[in-house]
């Protein structure tokens, strides 16, 4: 009886904690494993290790939820054509899989250099419209991989 009390008692603390943190909380049980919402779906392709077998997903959804992984531009320019052409490249990943700018919930912004932060900045002015998401920037130590000099994952909603 007390083990089933203490358990009531964490999850209404943790029900509380996400309400305040404004996490929706859902519980397995309610939800069926036939459910399509509720399943992990690769979305996007499939990134092997080179030493074989998978390593990353470049787009997955789950639930009414798309998670696009990092994009970074491999080619020689300028933090702004970068950033441009990083955002471009998110817009068609989400486009593609059945969200948009305006969707887009959380982005994570990764630096070569934190110099570059005023002028990703001009460049990524707007690009969300009139509600940008919850952002994260951070300048890497070592740099961004592929000499990218900005790498930008995001999370989405779903079109329903």
């Amino acid at each position: 009886m007390k083990s089933n009390t203490r358990r009531s008692a964490f999850k209404k603390l943790g029900t509380t904690l996400a309400a305040m943190l404004g996490i929706a909380s859902v519980q397995a049980s309610t939800r069926s494993p036939k459910d399509k919402s509720a399943q992990k779906q690769v979305v996007g392709s499939v990134v092997e290790h080179e030493k074989g077998g998978p390593l990353f997903s470049s787009a997955v959804a789950y639930g009414n939820l798309l998670f696009i992984a990092g994009k970074g531009a491999h080619f020689d320019g300028d933090i702004t054509a970068h950033t441009n052409h990083v955002l471009d490249e998110l817009e068609k990943e989400l486009v593609k899989n059945g969200s948009s700018m305006d969707k887009v919930l959380k982005v994570n912004v990764y630096l070569h250099d934190l110099a570059d932060y005023k002028k990703m900045n001009e460049a990524y002015r707007g690009r969300f419209g009139d509600s940008p998401p919850v952002r994260t920037t951070v300048a890497t130590y070592g740099g961004v991989p592929g000499d990218s000099l900005v790498e930008i994952d995001c999370i989405a909603a779903l079109d329903e």
